[in-house]
């Protein structure tokens, strides 16, 4: 799943450069000119870029890879996936594609995993896909064919348009049915929906908000759990390993998702600052004092052992 930035966007990367023989005056015209502009047009500030190039032959690419290489047992019709997916995007406004336009293309790659492999994260991106990767059981989002497919691009339609707009796409904060949000939110209800036995979910304890009700996990992933499926939901909260150290189990919005965990009736527990988790981040940056105290007492309990 993509990162997105929510509400106002700094401007970034505006460089202002001039000849040795242009004057003082025209410089300072030039920047009041280009403030002008940049409040004049708000709405430009609030576009991203548009449709990732070439878009086609990635996500065809990207199918054929997963089918071949990543799950070789399924059987699933490249081309006509990506059929479906042109068919509910192309010809429509970029704020009016709903998760009912996606529901052909879904029809088409349907997937099931094993219980006791689901993981859900919320802020914790990076850590989240390391966690994966060393906790080989674990399955996330991104792991599906729909989310190996379509992470971190971006695409737009255009309005009585047979084909993507490549030249700008609204933020998918910017309205409710943005084809981006709307493929997404398909695809996590569909993930939480399957997921099956013990689920673990990675929250980022340095935030406030850590569990956020307008984020993926909380708007949608969260009501689409089922308690007659799920044993537990094992919740671990990691932090910076030098802080700042904000939420836990016993503090900030960890608190209120326990108590909706609770009134759904599923069976929980909740971790601070698991071992592997730090171990993790400890091996990206193993000279904060934090690793040091964690080297020390798992020595200490190598040593308990063998004596």
């Amino acid at each position: 799943m993509p990162s997105f930035l929510w509400g106002n966007e700094a401007v970034q990367g505006l460089t202002i450069t001039s000849s040795p023989k242009t004057s003082a005056p025209f410089v300072m015209m030039s920047v009041t000119a280009w403030f002008i502009m940049l409040l004049l047009c708000p709405a430009q500030l609030r576009a991203q870029l548009g449709t990732t190039p070439n878009i086609k032959h990635i996500v065809v690419g990207r199918c054929y890879n997963y089918i071949t290489l990543v799950n070789p047992n399924l059987r699933y019709d490249c081309e006509d996936i990506w059929r479906q997916f042109e068919e509910a995007v192309v010809c429509q406004s970029s704020c009016n594609v709903t998760v009912e336009d996606y529901h052909q293309m879904f029809y088409a790659m349907p997937q099931t995993w094993p219980c006791n492999t689901f993981l859900f994260w919320s802020k914790t991106r990076t850590l989240m896909h390391s966690y994966a990767a060393a906790v080989r059981h674990f399955w996330t989002l991104e792991d599906t064919l729909v989310g190996y497919m379509f992470n971190d691009l971006i695409w737009c339609g255009q309005e009585g348009d047979s084909g993507f707009d490549f030249s700008s796409c609204p933020e998918w904060s910017a309205c409710r049915n943005h084809p981006v949000y709307s493929l997404w939110r398909q695809a996590s209800q569909n993930f939480a929906e399957m997921a099956c036995g013990n689920v673990t979910v990675l929250l980022n304890g340095s935030i406030a908000n850590a569990f956020n009700r307008k984020s993926m996990f909380g708007s949608v992933e969260l009501d689409g759990l089922n308690p007659h499926r799920v044993d537990y939901v094992n919740i671990k909260v990691v932090t910076n390993l030098e802080g700042p150290f904000i939420e836990s189990c016993n503090q900030g919005s960890i608190v209120d998702l326990i108590q909706i965990l609770q009134s759904r009736g599923f069976r929980w527990t909740c971790t601070d600052n698991d071992q592997t988790l730090m171990i993790l981040q400890c091996i990206q940056n193993p000279e904060q004092s934090a690793c040091q105290t964690c080297a020390s007492s798992l020595l200490h309990r190598r040593s308990l052992t063998f004596n």
